[in-house]
């Protein structure tokens, strides 16, 4: 039954990739999946009795709904700070005539942000600044995908700016200084050398898009500010207020949300419900990409049932049995993550591998723990669903599988390699 079920696995990745051949939507496939893996696990004798698969969905899918509830309620702060035309001063900062010049300011921007707040809201932010700066789609693939790794490799270096590397963090296997000061310069080379390489792809200037964005709310400058101060002010405090309450990440995402639909229903209190200029977070709920949602509840539940079965433990036991340099495992640790979630590969790795001050690999802010955090961030931008950022772009964007894995996942394992390559070569030094 393992191996059936890793079948099902495998093809339905493989349908995802796919569709833009066969036209069935991703979300689509991963649902069948994901109930097809648990239908299989629950006939497979993995549990006693119905009260251990209860208890076993109801875990997993706790931990996904920490993650998909952050991930709608940034998607609803971004919509609101967008409708309000919040967005505008950051278009007018970064604001560029050259697509080159353009290319470079949104990925360094891109990169730092991550490093602040996590890759997954910069994407969303990200991506909606893009919409009003460059008009043609193909260019924007282009743009988006620089968003991707870019993202990746600024959350790589930060404590807080990826899940894995909040993981290590609160493990105490990296500390923020000893990761900043290791990795900060591969995951620049991880982003700096793709993004090198996609510049060619572009040429002349921009074409500036429809007159759209503008102040579409009919909000005054104080309301726009306002609106952008609290959305993007909230979503910057939600690491403060995770590292002073201890509580999940999404906790503080809906406490800005709430502050931030509590504001704008007092600067609209004057006028009625269906009033079309009252842009209410209510009538906005219905505008987020709920198919993105679908889709990674879909991926992260199927995935589960990898991690309860134990193949993911076994996959890593077999890497460190085989391989034994904890490069190469690492190494191969990224290399999957583009195809599997990051998450449960360095949890899996966590448990596989104990702090050990005797030994200098495992001891605190050791070479593994950095590669690990570094390979597990950035190894995600290798395909398109094999991050949170690149499955938000996706879904935004529509970029298909096989367009970035022609496209750009070439240029991001050059991106990848030379990081890993310079923190050899640092390690050998």
């Amino acid at each position: 039954m393992t191996l059936l079920i890793i079948l099902v696995f495998i093809v339905g990745y493989a349908l995802i990739a796919l569709e833009n051949v066969t036209k069935v939507n991703k979300s689509a496939i991963a649902l069948l999946m994901c109930v097809t893996v648990w239908l299989l696990f629950a006939m497979g004798g993995y549990v006693a009795d119905m009260d251990q698969l209860n208890a076993s969905i109801e875990r997993n899918l706790g931990e996904a709904g920490t993650t998909l509830f952050f991930l709608m309620g940034a998607m609803i702060i971004i919509e609101v700070i967008d409708e309000h035309g919040g967005f505008d001063f950051v278009q007018k900062l970064i604001h560029a005539r050259s697509k080159r010049s353009l290319l470079w300011k949104i990925g360094l921007v891109t990169f730092f942000m991550s490093a602040v707040l996590d890759n997954m809201t910069t994407s969303i932010v990200m991506v909606m600044i893009l919409r009003k700066l460059v008009a043609s789609h193909e260019d924007r693939l282009w743009y988006a995908a620089t968003i991707i790794i870019a993202a990746n490799a600024g959350g790589a270096f930060s404590p807080i700016g990826d899940v894995t590397t909040l993981m290590l963090w609160n493990n105490h296997a990296i500390t923020s200084m000893g990761i900043i000061r290791g990795i900060i310069i591969p995951s620049v080379l991880a982003f700096a050398v793709p993004t090198l390489l996609i510049q060619t792809q572009l040429h002349g200037t921009l074409e500036a898009p429809s007159a759209t964005a503008g102040n579409k709310a009919n909000t005054t400058p104080v309301q726009r500010c306002l609106v952008l101060v609290l959305g993007v002010g909230g979503l910057c405090s939600v690491p403060v207020f995770h590292s002073i309450t201890d509580l999940p990440a999404f906790v503080g995402v809906l406490l800005a949300l709430g502050v931030l639909w509590f504001v704008t229903e007092l600067l609209y209190w004057h006028k009625a419900e269906d009033d079309s200029t009252a842009h209410r977070v209510g009538r906005m709920i219905s505008r987020i990409d709920m198919p993105t949602i679908i889709f990674f509840l879909g991926i992260l539940m199927s995935v589960a049932v990898l991690s309860e079965i134990g193949a993911l433990a076994v996959a890593g036991q077999w890497l460190s049995d085989t391989i034994g340099n904890s490069v190469l495992v690492t190494a191969a640790i990224g290399l999957l993550s583009a195809v599997v979630d990051n998450v449960p590969l360095v949890a899996g790795a966590m448990k596989m591998y104990a702090i050990t001050p005797q030994s200098a690999d495992l001891a605190v802010d050791g070479d593994f723990w950095q590669l690990l955090a570094y390979c597990a961030g950035t190894g995600g931008s290798l395909l398109i669903i094999g991050s949170v950022a690149g499955v938000v772009v996706m879904g935004l964007e529509k970029i298909s599988f096989g367009w970035y894995l022609r496209r750009v996942t070439p240029l991001a394992l050059l991106g990848y390699i030379s990081g890993l390559a310079f923190y050899c070569l640092a390690m050998a030094a």
